[in-house]
């Protein structure tokens, strides 16, 4: 199943599985984010103004906070092999949607429906997490992460240029068109490439679907009051796009259709906690095995530790660029393209520092690792809360990439534990910790729109230092983890 080295030049067993997985993640980045770099010649295009940009913006990320949540379902109950496939072929549809769009109103929707194919992450966590062993999955996870996020930097890269090859003021539909194209084919690819485990082990599924097997009643109630947030900001999305939300973006929906929207997902909310109890009450009716037990409080904290982490990275690569210009192009003459390639730092760690996060987990201890992680991000980001336009742009730009380091680092450490907790439910895991990574997205960014930049990074400090105090509230995997074969018996699945 593994060697004792990764020979990342291998092309055969479990390398080949991580290779094939990290490029889905990686194409699905590339659709996911290619209207980001040719965004100007869209609104040129389209006619489109300011407050309509920033609600396609903000139209991106809405539905995956859900999509996460459906993704990790799925892939738990089909398999990665069916779920990844199916996904890169239907996120090609609304990618062909937004390509071919006249009006504001058929971007807005494509772009909505855009979102679902960012939930893509969640798949290649339960696929690796199959194919390497404790030993090995937390660099595993970090590889395929770090690399395929870089997806979204390949789009900024190369989709203008394939944009210019076409020429012309429609150029930008044929570049993301393409996009479109080539996850439709990988889906093809993919499908036949891989498969769910290695041969002759087991793919583990939940009894039933829907939602987490949870150990004991207050593990329940932790539960249920964990998904609240991830609704919280699904209504706050709401209230952004309607009139009632400011002036920021269009009112894209009436303060009348917002109370119904709010009124659905709250009704929603309630037939998720309905799925958590019908899914719970015949085994928690009696004592779970010591053997299958698992705590929910590793689940909690490590929805946390990506909120602030994967959720801060999302807040400050969006707005890092126009921070840089803003304070230093008058007193140290910095342009706008200089403010975003010098923004663009802080992602570009993601490549290296998001595997080095796994490695050092595998190596040192996954609790230790993630401490660590928080405590750097936390300095960092207190450290960043004094920069103004007297620093040396060089001293700035060495504290971004240090302060990248641990952001991504803690991403890389988070997901060296989630594939350690319960086997058959990594996909639920995994999607519930990826959808409060885009909570923290969504409120980071809304909290920007109300105070200045430095109290955004000592915001930012403040999370970070109290999600540190909640990372030492989890437990070390160790020993085993039990599963039982279709035939009843018990497979010990080994953590250390």
């Amino acid at each position: 199943m593994s060697s004792p080295k990764l020979n990342l030049f291998s092309f055969s067993g479990n390398i080949k599985i991580l290779h094939m997985t990290w490029m889905a993640f990686f194409i699905s980045f590339v659709v996911w984010f290619n209207h980001a770099p040719l965004m100007l010649a869209i609104a040129k295009t389209l006619n489109l103004s300011q407050p309509e940009i920033k609600t396609i913006l903000i139209l991106n990320v809405a539905l995956t906070i859900p999509a996460r949540i459906v993704i990790g379902i799925l892939v738990d109950k089909f398999g990665p092999k069916r779920t990844y496939s199916t996904l890169l072929a239907l996120g090609s549809i609304p990618c062909f949607m937004f390509a071919t769009a006249d009006s504001f109103e058929q971007l807005a929707l494509a772009r909505f429906l855009m979102g679902f194919i960012g939930a893509g992450f969640v798949i290649g966590i339960r696929m690796v997490g199959e194919w390497f062993p404790a030993r090995q999955v937390g660099i595993a996870e970090g590889i395929y992460g770090g690399w395929g996020n870089f997806g979204s930097a390949a789009a900024a890269i190369a989709l203008p240029s394939f944009a210019l090859l076409f020429g012309g003021d429609e150029g930008w539909r044929y570049a993301i068109g393409c996009t479109g194209v080539i996850s439709l084919s990988y889906s093809v690819v993919y499908f036949f490439s891989v498969s769910d485990t290695p041969k002759g082990s087991t793919y583990f599924k939940p009894k039933k679907a829907g939602a987490m097997e949870v150990s004991s009643i207050w593990d329940l109630f932790f539960y249920i009051a964990m998904n609240i947030p991830l609704y919280a900001t699904l209504s706050l999305l709401t209230w952004k796009l309607s009139s009632s939300g400011g002036s920021n973006y269009t009112n894209l929906i009436s303060d009348t259709a917002a109370i119904f929207i709010h009124i659905g997902i709250w009704c929603l909310y309630v037939y998720n906690v309905y799925k958590i109890i019908h899914v719970n009450e015949e085994h928690l009716q009696k004592p779970v095995a010591e053997i299958h037990k698992y705590k929910f409080k590793q689940v909690a904290v490590l929805d946390l530790a990506y909120m602030i982490a994967f959720g801060s990275e999302l807040a400050v690569v969006s707005m890092l660029p126009i921070f840089f210009f803003e304070t230093f192009h008058e007193s140290q003459d910095i342009t706008m393209v200089e403010a975003g390639l010098l923004g663009g730092s802080f992602a570009f760690i993601n490549l290296v520092a998001r595997p080095a996060g796994g490695w050092l987990s595998d190596k040192f201890g996954r609790k230790l690792s993630l401490t660590v992680f928080m405590a750097g991000m936390s300095a960092g980001y207190f450290t960043m809360s004094f920069i103004d336009s007297e620093w040396p742009i060089a001293v700035v730009v060495l504290l971004t990439m240090s302060c990248s380091c641990f952001v991504s680092g803690g991403c890389g450490a988070v997901y060296a534990i989630v594939p350690l907790i319960k086997r058959r439910m990594t996909g639920q895991i995994a999607g519930m910790v990826g959808a409060y990574g885009n909570v923290g997205g969504v409120l980071f960014l809304t909290i920007l729109s109300f105070v200045t930049p430095n109290i955004f990074f000592l915001v930012m400090h403040g999370v970070a230092l109290a999600v540190l105090l909640a990372v030492q509230f989890i437990d070390e995997p160790k020993g085993h983890m039990a599963e039982v074969q279709e035939d009843g018996s018990i497979e010990m699945i080994e953590l250390n």
